[in-house]
């Protein structure tokens, strides 16, 4: 075959994989919309993608299970997922291609395959949409704002219906809040609509009123004004760290659940995923998300603790400026977080390395912890030195955080990452509250301590955990396959 031969084949084959990629974005798409029903790749986001990033995600999960992922082959299970009467459920397309591919001679076809692996699908019982208010509006509550906004769909899990803010609602602080919502110079563009409704004191998300209620205190509101009932109210600003504070949520008429998106004291501190499932939302009324470094860390640690033991270790967390600091110089009631924030490195405190205690008991009394904060906006990095109980090599403590980022209960938690060119900046955006970086793994040759690097987007990350403890919540965590 000829140069010019070759390269005109090589056109033809991008089309027609272009052509299944749009193929595949509608099925999705109907699969969202018509049965609430999310298709995801290795736990990648799929909805609202485009073609290029659709078909990258099928590179990197080619290389992540070491067997090519072909856009073809996830059209076909798409295909076959569609044709199938199943409840609202979020499904790993990318982990039902790769066992299709290994046990594809034990089925006729795609179709066949789909419908065994599902089959317990329709044991599920029926979830009951939970209204949501969120407590303050910051970094945290926009970026949970937006999630909710986009994964709305139609409506049987989590709908956003009010955000709680200080201060006179007039037309400036209206349009102010829409934009903030609509621009991020982090994360980008809010994809969707947003529209201030000053006469009905609400912002249209989506075309979907959400209501802006002024208010100093949390027992003063009467959300059942609203149509507002049995709501989790997501509280972030901050300023209600303990149970006592934070049961004044709980005198609002209409609320009846709390979620607390900062470390808590006398409540239970949550990692989803590691130590979620201990306590009962049916008795339990006051939860914490804990802090975005200790769901970075904890379940690093926990596959770590369970494969090798941990004896003792360190943790550093490279972390972004945030909002505390000051933009120059100026007094601060800790030390050196008044110096400004984009101009230095700054070493502060971090509660991240005792808070893992709250969630792996196991580590109680094991870990130091000390904070660097330096000057990029988000995206941080935590260092883990550890003592192990059992010798480890590279290639073990790779391939022990490879299979829990691919099976098991923390699957959403772990991204492993393959990139020998990582820096902050790429993983922004990353839905994993832990990237694990496997290409900067250290172990000392006798195999008796080992120093991992554990990369996290602080805000979107941290936001995607307390949406999936909301969830646990509320009680409306579909089917998954994972």
């Amino acid at each position: 075959m000829s140069f010019n031969e070759t390269y005109e084949s090589e056109l033809a084959f991008q089309a027609d994989r272009r052509r299944a990629t749009v193929e595949f974005i509608k099925i999705i798409s109907d699969l969202w919309y018509d049965k609430s029903i999310e298709l995801v790749l290795f736990r990648n986001q799929l909805i609202d993608r485009n073609v290029s990033e659709i078909l990258n995600l099928h590179e990197y999960a080619g290389e992540f299970v070491q067997k090519p992922i072909s856009i073809f082959d996830s059209v076909e299970i798409a295909q076959a997922i569609k044709t199938l009467d199943l409840p609202p459920a979020k499904l790993d397309i990318g982990k039902l291609t790769y066992e299709y591919h290994l046990e594809e001679k034990k089925f006729s076809n795609a179709l066949a395959f789909v419908a065994h692996k599902l089959q317990d699908a329709k044991k599920e019982q029926s979830i009951k949409p939970k209204d949501v208010v969120l407590y303050g509006f910051g970094r945290i509550g926009r970026l949970v704002a937006r999630e909710l906004m986009t994964k709305t769909g139609k409506g049987s899990q989590l709908r956003l219906r009010a955000i709680v803010t200080r201060g006179a609602i007039d037309e400036v602080v209206l349009q102010k809040r829409a934009s903030l919502l609509r621009n991020d110079s982090v994360h980008g563009d809010f994809s969707g609509t947003v529209v201030a409704d000053l006469k009905n004191s609400a912002l249209i998300i989506n075309g979907t009123t959400v209501n802006i209620i002024s208010a100093n205190a949390p027992e003063d509101i009467d959300y059942t004004k609203y149509g507002i009932n049995n709501a989790l109210i997501i509280d972030n600003t901050g300023a209600f760290r303990d149970k006592e504070a934070l049961s004044r949520h709980l005198k609002s008429k209409g609320a009846d659940k709390v979620l607390l998106t900062a470390p808590g004291k006398g409540v239970p501190n949550i990692v989803h995923g590691v130590n979620h499932t201990e306590y009962n939302p049916d008795t339990v009324d006051i939860f914490s998300a804990a802090s975005c470094t200790t769901n970075a860390i904890t379940p690093v640690l926990k596959a770590i603790e369970d494969t090798f033991g941990v004896k003792s270790g360190h943790l550093e967390t490279i972390h972004a400026y945030t909002n505390d600091q000051n933009l120059v110089d100026n007094f601060h009631s800790k030390y050196r977080r008044g110096r400004a924030a984009a101009l230095n490195m700054v070493i502060t405190e971090t509660g991240a390395g005792s808070a893992v205690s709250k969630a792996l008991p196991s580590l109680e009394g094991k870990l130091t912890s000390n904070a660097i904060r330096v000057p990029v906006p988000n995206g941080s990095l935590a260092i883990l030195n550890l003592d192990l109980k059992k010798p480890a090599t590279v290639e073990t403590i790779n391939t022990t955080l490879k299979k829990y980022a691919l099976e098991g209960s923390l699957v959403e938690q772990i991204k492993y990452e393959l990139s020998d060119e990582l820096v902050s900046s790429d993983i922004v955006g990353s839905s994993a509250p832990a990237i694990f970086d496997s290409k900067a793994t250290i172990v000392r040759p006798d195999g008796s301590n080992a120093v991992l690097y554990i990369w996290y987007d602080n805000e979107y990350g941290y936001s995607h955990q307390v949406i999936r403890l909301a969830k646990y919540i509320a009680k409306v965590r579909r089917y998954t396959y994972y």
